[in-house]
């Protein structure tokens, strides 16, 4: 059956146009010709049957159907690029695509990362950040590491490591004491995880205390964003020492309390399992594993 595809020629004139709302500076960046321009298009809305563009004396407008269109067509021809950039890039090696929650790539993983190429050079592993779960079937992804259960359906899934949050703040708001108490704490503004919505009172509850005003506060969805609100003095937050080690050895933050709430969830690498005889990503579990629970060893958070 033949797809309702425009031609790829006709499409990349659009977005140009589009995005400049001009067919004249599309022309000049495409290296065609006005009038060629102006023929791709009109095939393409003769052949959506949808008028794009309104013409008139001082040029061209998008109408409505045309900015939905174009927004559309921008990041469908973004991922065509893309992907054809890494077939070209790979040349006989292999890739990982790996969505990751952002502070942990960012502030766990990527530390740790030389350490398998300089163990598997031949595998290349790039990194997006997700921070919720996703159908593989819909993506690009081959794995993901997340925090939650290990229930999601169609995969495989590997535990690497406990968060055991703990409450900090600036030292500013110590007021020049060594820490605080759980009640102290529970009167400063309390900041939130959009994905955690329930943290501090579990936090509070395993300290016996009932805060009738501990899910009240800002909510951020990243921990690096909870981490630049406690350090800007916007409150206490609950983060695991371990993906702020910097801020805390400069200072920048410091443990209102040092009291860790045992999370009943966990960082896990989920590979679906149509992949799991993957050379690459069988190199890349075994490798992931071994660091998280070394690491956990190490910090105590098994």
């Amino acid at each position: 059956m033949r797809r309702k595809i425009p031609s790829t020629t006709a499409l990349i004139a659009f977005e140009s146009a589009a995005r400049h709302q001009s067919f004249t500076r599309a022309a000049e960046e495409l290296a065609l010709t006005q009038s060629a321009i102006c023929r791709q298009i009109a095939g393409l809305e003769e052949f959506l049957n949808v008028e794009l563009f309104r013409r008139s004396r001082r040029g061209v407008q998008l109408t409505e159907a045309g900015l939905s269109y174009a927004r559309r067509v921008a990041a469908q021809l973004d991922a065509v690029e893309r992907d054809t950039l890494a077939v070209m890039g790979q040349q006989g090696a292999m890739s990982i695509e790996l969505a990751v929650v952002p502070t942990f790539g960012t502030q766990w993983l990527l530390p740790r990362l030389k350490d398998f190429q300089r163990l598997h050079p031949q595998v290349t592993v790039n990194l997006t950040n997700r921070t919720r779960p996703f159908l593989f079937a819909d993506t690009q992804f081959d794995a993901a590491v997340y925090f939650g259960d290990a229930d999601w359906s169609g995969t495989a899934s590997h535990r690497l490591m406990r968060e055991n949050p703990m409450p900090v703040c600036s030292p500013t708001l110590l007021d020049g004491q060594s820490a605080l108490s759980a009640e102290g704490i529970a009167g400063l503004p309390l900041l939130q995880q959009t994905t955690r919505p329930y943290a501090w009172r579990q936090w509070f509850a395993s300290l016996g205390l009932n805060v009738p005003r501990d899910m009240s506060g800002p909510r951020y969805e990243l921990f690096s964003m909870l981490a630049q609100a406690a350090m800007h003095e916007m409150g206490v937050a609950l983060i695991p020492p371990f993906l702020i080690q910097r801020e805390l050895a400069e200072g920048r933050l410091v443990l209102a309390l040092e009291h860790a709430c045992n999370s009943d969830k966990a960082y896990y690498l989920m590979i679906p399992e149509r992949k799991v005889e993957s050379a690459a990503l069988q190199s890349f579990r075994d490798w992931l594993v071994r660091q998280a629970r070394d690491y956990s060893r190490e910090s105590g958070l098994e």
